[in-house]
This record gives structure tokens, C-alpha cells and sequence, in this order.
């Protein structure tokens, strides 16, 4: 697959041919829906705690006879049908993590960028090169390239050059920055372009190729 390659003025300057064992591989619909649901999992901390009947304060004293009153029986005020009462089959503090082998994730990545590719969302930069860090340019540039889209930008790596990008960029609403070597599924189907400079081609052929 060839695309053009633009400029930050989205002036056309070039043309690349994109891997075929990345942005046209086979399709697996249901390993690239294992790798979503794993990064979500993932990102849950597991933190939520409630008290059971055991770990409410209170409840020594059977809280009135057995019997003789009409109402129904009870031992203790810490049950669930009192107020104050402990929860029944609530959430406790879990690891809601989950394990994928490496070649699994890199091939549903692989589909991602395949079914990105064929939805013409991917636009190849030549750099994101910029003098200074003004906002206001990259605003523009992201207008130029992408209209009102909500991009993903995917970061080569770290020099001055492309530092100025990234604290220009950051604050933009519909714009998300990503260093190439973190490319996931999730932000990947969230976008609906994909800017990707030359460089972080060759940074995502490193791992993917």
C-alpha cells in the first residue's frame, strides 16, 4: 500500500509504501477484541471495598427475644436486611489483570493497523519537526492534516525538535500524543486518524515487522 506524505502545511512532498506484513495482514476480529478487553482490564484497579457481615461494628446482643414478639427471628443487627447491616456478594479488592503472550498482542495490532489502513485513517508526515513550541501551530496543522477529527499522533522518539511538537500539542482537546514504541489497540480504534511520521514508521516496523 503506498500513501502520500505530507508536511505540517499538509503539503504532499512525498511517497511511502507502507509493510505489507503490517497494514495488510490478516484480519482477526475476535484476538483484536481479546487485546481491548485485556488493556481495560488491565487499567482497572481493582480498589473497590465494601464490609461484609463480619467486618461491620456492632451486633453482640441478639437485638430482642426469640420469640413471642411476631416478628421474624434474629441474631444479630450486623445482618444484611438491617441498616448498618453488612453487604451480601459485593466487590472486594481484586486484580483484574490478565495475561496475552506477546505474539498474540503484536498480531492484533497488526490487525488494527490493517483494518486502520483500509479505512484511509492513516496520514503519513514527513517530521514533526518545529522550531518553537506554539500550540497555535500545532492546532493549525492538525486542522490542515485532519480536519476535526480526533487524532492520535504517534511520537518517533525524543529530540528538541520533536519536544516542541509534543508541549505544543499536549493541550489540544481532540489530539492525543503517543510514543510509537506504546502504540495500542485501544487508542488505535478510539482515533479516527492516525498521523504517522516517517520516523515512527520505522519504529513500529522494529517491533511489528
Amino acid at each position: 500500500m503506498k500513501l502520500d506524505v505530507y508536511n505540517l502545511k499538509a503539503e504532499k512532498v512525498s511517497d511511502v509504501e507502507l509493510p505489507e506484513e503490517i497494514f495488510a495482514a490478516k484480519v482477526n476480529v475476535d484476538l483484536m477484541h481479546q487485546a481491548f478487553v485485556r488493556q481495560m482490564a488491565n487499567a482497572r484497579l481493582g480498589t473497590h471495598n465494601t464490609k461484609r457481615r463480619g467486618e461491620v461494628r456492632g451486633g453482640g446482643a441478639k437485638p430482642y427475644k426469640q420469640k413471642g414478639t411476631g416478628r421474624a427471628r434474629r441474631g444479630s443487627l450486623k445482618s444484611a436486611q438491617s441498616v448498618g447491616g453488612g453487604r451480601i456478594f459485593t466487590p472486594k479488592p481484586r486484580d483484574y489483570s490478565q495475561e496475552m503472550p506477546r505474539k498474540m498482542r503484536r498480531a492484533a495490532l497488526r490487525s488494527a493497523l490493517t483494518v486502520t489502513a483500509n479505512d484511509e485513517k492513516i496520514i503519513m508526515v514527513e517530521n514533526l519537526s518545529m522550531p518553537e513550541a506554539k500550540t497555535a501551530d500545532v492546532a493549525k496543522a492538525m486542522k490542515a492534516l485532519a480536519g476535526d477529527k480526533r487524532v492520535l499522533v504517534l511520537i518517533p522518539g525524543s529530540n528538541e525538535e520533536n519536544d516542541n511538537f509534543v508541549k505544543s500539542g499536549r493541550n489540544l482537546a481532540d489530539t492525543k500524543l503517543l510514543q510509537a514504541r506504546y502504540l495500542n489497540i485501544r487508542d488505535l480504534l478510539k482515533s479516527e486518524k492516525v498521523i504517522i511520521p516517517l520516523e515512527a514508521l520505522d519504529v513500529i516496523k522494529s517491533y511489528l515487522g
